[in-house]
């Protein structure tokens, strides 16, 4: 038996239950049908063939999650923060106990490759440990010193949280937003992307078998229009993280308006990477290449941008060319396979007018550029470089998220920031150079929140993760994610008797 025909085999009996049971709402410690009995069908993107039956919550769903979440607020958020530790690290031993199941039930719903996947459960094991590992120190703050008193801070969690997470690698994502709102002492009302809404099941009930009391967690399927409204809207939901679109960040903050909601935000990304001619090439290529086409470019972080000196323009897309050709689009499950397919027809669609606008702007296709027929017959597109190409094009300033990469030339340092600026996004930067004075500059002013100079996007969980412009609001990771989690309070004592001014007396 190969090894695809083996992993194919072990995915089916993972599914087996989906497919049987379907996906249920989790409220309070019980798995349930939307109050109304509607049902939504999610499908793989490998075949287009139907996955299993979703509970599709509206908002009395959502009303009957934010008051589990809030009447099981006050004990989580009084737990001592060591308790909250050993139960984290809890969920993390059962994630990553369970990975080989995760990694497969994401690849058949995502269409990721299981490369790629295999890591992410672990990664967001990994999650759980780090905010598991700060929870006893969350409500820590600082004492400062006045004239004649004392200040003290400290932090308490704000209340129950409104989770929506991305349907690109969701497991991950997931536990990246609701480990550190339960390491907080935060409750969680968890939205998934409909598009792919397995993993998510899987994750709750990972957490409530390792020891998480009922309804600090509460799971509601359903569409952005009546279920994420409904979220974004309630009034017991303190505070919304949100990873996705720009355009829907925007509307999240227009509904959560009026209840005066606490908003992150992780969204779009038009990322360059900058290459100057002083750099190692070779492992600018591979760098520019992996973050680009891992992942199935479905990723905020990717570099979508190639900025290219114009003296080595010629040379070093003609190697990034040569390496996207080589790589392999196939089946997730097969261990070789790169690039899988895209997440569903209506973005596959998306990725494929791009590639068409593409074309119809003047730019060139020096690989890729086309639907590949891969095994199945879903969504797969070839991994593809455009050449020729100028910052006013649509493909150099929309994000496509997809395998798609758009090279521009610069004449220097000055025109290399004007065109990495020139976009409404900001969320990262990758900058080769060997120059060490040129790296300080260029970074000093290239507006991104995250940047990487001659490095590919590798995390240290204890940085801020976030953009600027139409990017994003706010930091995840560290103590940034308590910073938003968190309510800070400050309690002045007097240290001497002090004069008080008399009035009326």
């Amino acid at each position: 038996m190969s090894k695809l025909a083996e992993n194919l085999a072990k995915a089916e009996r993972y599914l087996a239950r989906f497919r049987r049971e379907g996906v249920l709402n989790y409220i309070n410690g019980e798995a349930l049908p939307s109050l109304d009995g509607e049902t939504f069908e999610t499908i793989s993107p490998i075949d287009l063939k139907p996955l299993a039956k979703i509970a599709r919550g509206k908002a009395a769903d959502i009303d009957r999650a934010a008051k589990a979440a809030k009447a099981a607020f006050a004990e989580w958020a009084s737990m001592p923060g060591d308790t909250r530790k050993k139960l984290l690290h809890k969920i993390a031993d059962a994630i990553v106990a369970r990975s080989e199941e995760i990694a497969f039930v994401e690849c058949v719903d995502t269409g990721q490759s299981l490369k790629f996947m295999a890591k992410a459960a672990l990664r967001g094991a990994e999650n759980f440990r780090f905010f598991a590992d700060r929870a006893p120190e969350a409500r820590d703050g600082k004492m400062l010193r006045g004239g004649n008193q004392i200040n003290m801070t400290t932090r308490v969690p704000i209340g129950p949280v409104g989770i929506i997470t991305p349907w690109n690698t969701p497991f991950m994502l997931s536990t990246w937003k609701i480990a550190p709102a339960l390491a907080a002492g935060c409750t969680v009302v968890h939205k998934p992307a409909e598009f792919s809404p397995l993993t998510a099941r899987l994750l709750v009930e990972i957490a409530e078998e390792a020891g998480l009391p009922k309804g600090v967690w509460n799971l509601v399927n359903g569409f952005g229009e009546d279920a994420g409204r409904a979220l974004t809207e309630h009034p017991d939901i303190k505070a919304i993280g949100f990873v996705g679109e720009s355009r829907t960040g925007s509307m999240i903050m227009k509904q959560g308006a009026e209840t005066l909601k606490r908003v992150h935000f992780e969204l779009g990304g038009k990322n360059p990477v900058i290459v100057f001619a002083d750099a190692d090439l070779e492992r600018a290529a591979d760098a520019a290449v992996f973050m680009i086409y891992s992942l199935n470019g479905e990723r905020c972080t990717s570099s979508s941008r190639l900025l290219v000196e114009d003296s080595i323009y010629e040379r070093f897309t003609a190697l990034v060319a040569e390496k996207a050709k080589r790589i392999k689009v196939g089946h997730p499950l097969d261990p070789e396979t790169v690039v899988g397919p895209l997440i569903h027809p209506v973005h596959e669609k998306k990725v494929l007018d791009y590639i068409r606008i593409g074309r119809e702007e003047g730019a060139t296709i020096a690989a890729g550029g086309e639907k590949f027929d891969g095994p199945g017959g879903g969504c797969y597109v070839t991994p593809t470089l455009f050449t020729g190409a100028n910052n006013g094009m649509r493909i150099a300033q929309e994000e496509i998220f997809g395998p798609v990469l758009t090279a521009i030339p610069f004449k220097d340092e000055a025109e290399a920031l004007a065109l990495a600026n020139d976009t409404q996004y900001g969320l990262t930067g990758y900058l080769w150079t060997s120059d060490v004075t040129r790296a300080f500059r260029f970074t000093d002013h290239l507006e991104a929140g995250m940047i990487w100079v001659n490095s590919e996007n590798v995390r240290h969980l204890p940085t801020p993760f976030g953009g600027v412009k139409s990017s994003g609001i706010g930091r995840d990771g560290g103590d940034w994610s308590f910073d938003f989690y968190m309510e800070t309070k400050n309690i002045a004592f007097a240290s001497s008797a002090h004069a008080i001014a008399k009035l009326g007396g």
